[in-house]
Formats: C-alpha cells, sequence, structure tokens
C-alpha cells in the first residue's frame, strides 16, 4: 500500500463501511480520504466514474472535492484512487438515535431536501454509468424480472415457494404504480444515514459519501432508501415535507412510490441475507411486506 503514497502520509481505516478500501490520510497536518479500489468486483472506471460524479453534483449537494484521481494501471498491477477533501460532521446512523423530536424534524427535512435535489436531476435513461464520461448503459428488464432473477437465491435463503409467488405479484403491482412516473434522475443509490455526515449543532447535511452505486433510475429509488428503516412518525413526516416543497408529491402519494422504488434493493438484499447486518434487516422487512401484501409493512 505504500507505494501508492507519498513518504511521510499515514493511513487509518474509516469506521462505517464493509469494503476495507476507504481511509483518513494523514500528512503533514492535513487530512483527506483515500479510496483504493482493489477489489476485483469494481467495474474498470469506479474511480472515474465516482470523480465524475461528486464534479457533477457539487454545487447541489454537499459533496468532497476531488483532490486526486490515479487510474488503475493497465497491467493491473496498482488499482485505481481516490483521494478527497475530508467533509465535517457526524454520520447519521450515529447522531440520528441521539435526536428529541425536534431534532428528527430537522434533520428530516434536510436529508429529505437531498433526496428531492437528487431526484430533480434529470438523466435521459435509466442504467449504469460505463466510465468517466458518465455514459449510461442502460438497464433491461423491470421489477417482475428482478425478482426472478433472485429466484434461485432466495430459495436458498428458505422462501417458499409461495412467498416467492406472493412476492412475484407484489412485484406487478408495484411495477404498475412505478410506470407512472415517466422521467429518469439521477440515483445515489445507497442514500441511508450511514452514507450522510450531519452537523450535531444544525443537523444540516454536511456530506453525501459513497457514490459507489449511483445509476440513473427511478427519481423515488433515494427516497425508499432514507425511509427504508427509519420510520419514526416525526422524522417520516418532515423528510415527506421536504419532498413535496420540492416536487407537490403529497406525501402519501409519495411515501407509497418511494416503498415501490425500493422494492429492488430489499430483494437484492433479501438474497444476501447473513452477508451483513443491513442485508439481514433488510430481509426481514421485505418477508414482512410480503406476509401483509402491504409495502408498508414493517417486521
Amino acid at each position: 500500500m505504500d507505494s501508492f503514497l507519498a513518504p511521510g502520509v499515514s493511513l487509518t481505516p474509516l469506521e462505517g463501511g464493509w469494503s476495507g478500501e476507504t481511509f483518513l490520510a494523514e500528512a503533514g497536518g492535513e487530512r483527506t480520504v483515500v479510496r483504493i479500489y482493489a477489489d476485483g468486483r469494481h467495474p474498470e472506471h469506479a474511480a472515474e466514474i465516482t470523480a465524475s460524479l461528486l464534479t457533477l453534483v457539487r454545487g447541489l449537494l454537499p459533496v468532497p472535492q476531488v483532490l486526486e484521481l490515479r487510474r488503475r494501471a493497465p497491467d493491473g498491477e496498482m488499482p485505481a484512487l481516490l483521494v478527497t477533501e475530508l467533509l465535517p460532521g457526524v454520520r447519521g446512523d450515529l447522531l440520528l438515535p441521539t435526536l428529541d423530536e425536534d431534532g428528527l424534524r430537522r434533520a428530516g427535512e434536510a436529508i429529505g431536501t437531498v433526496a428531492a435535489t437528487l431526484a430533480g436531476m434529470p438523466m435521459l435513461r435509466a442504467g449504469l454509468f460505463a466510465d468517466g464520461e458518465l455514459t449510461v448503459e442502460p438497464f433491461d428488464g423491470d421489477l417482475p424480472g428482478w425478482v426472478e432473477q433472485h429466484r434461485e437465491e432466495l430459495k436458498r435463503q428458505d422462501w417458499s415457494a409461495g412467498e416467492l409467488a406472493d412476492l412475484a405479484a407484489l412485484a406487478e403491482r408495484a411495477q404498475g404504480l412505478l410506470d407512472t412516473v415517466d422521467r429518469v434522475s439521477l440515483v445515489h443509490s445507497d442514500l441511508n444515514p450511514k452514507n450522510l455526515l450531519l452537523d450535531p449543532e444544525t443537523l444540516t447535511v454536511t456530506g453525501v459519501l459513497d457514490w459507489e452505486f449511483a445509476h440513473a433510475g427511478h427519481p423515488y429509488t433515494d427516497l425508499g432508501n432514507v425511509l427504508r428503516f427509519d420510520r419514526e412518525p416525526v422524522y417520516d413526516a418532515a423528510v415527506l415535507a421536504a419532498w413535496e416543497a420540492r416536487h407537490g408529491t403529497p406525501a402519501e402519494t409519495a411515501r407509497t412510490l418511494a416503498r415501490c422504488a425500493d422494492l429492488p434493493a430489499l430483494v437484492d438484499l433479501a438474497a444476501r441475507s447473513g452477508a451483513n447486518p443491513v442485508a439481514t434487516r433488510a430481509e426481514g422487512r421485505l418477508r414482512a411486506i410480503v406476509a401483509d401484501g402491504d409495502w408498508h409493512a414493517a417486521p
């Protein structure tokens, strides 16, 4: 790892992630964040895509400035590396549980505004970003097809034939609602408190982190992620009020579309239940939804 860095630079793993690739770097009294794209599962241009996304949204959302980008060596010996500034703030997953109702309301408004801002960034077509130019490779299929793709993994998680049939029917209903929204936006796709920094005093969002799963997709996807597990009534209402203020969609309609848009992520996570706490918790959420036939259900 030392061969990546200038002499005198120390690296300390940053808390909060499971990749083991993100570090706090210190040199000469200055601190930055270093992401090393060593995992072979990363797309070829993952570092360039993230750098381009941070440049694209900077000024619209609080994201770190890109300080250095090193592309992967052609021979594969040296992985890509991205250096960004270190932003202030406390991770939302650590801060939200400590807040009273007024604090949850203010934090909810701030986080809802971030989700609404992302949903207002238009894209021409849905798909994954293929390179640093943010070229979009279109998605194939829909939510029912996505469920079918994960059928075998869910069976290995002990989903019965009846549960899978109910999930497929729910996916059909959800797709019908999602299709009422005929536009595409930039999607962060992992917009949850763990990837948000907030000022502990003002409760404004000071950083939107970890853009690894960003893509062009359904505008309600990030709202669904925000509301997936954090459902305290005052927080939920504040998030949706911020969304309505930006987009004009009534809270109940927005909440329903958000739950539907979050189903693909829940299915993908449920298929990997046991791999990490979020995947396991997501499977519990999805089982409750299927059991009740209601995307608002909770375990």
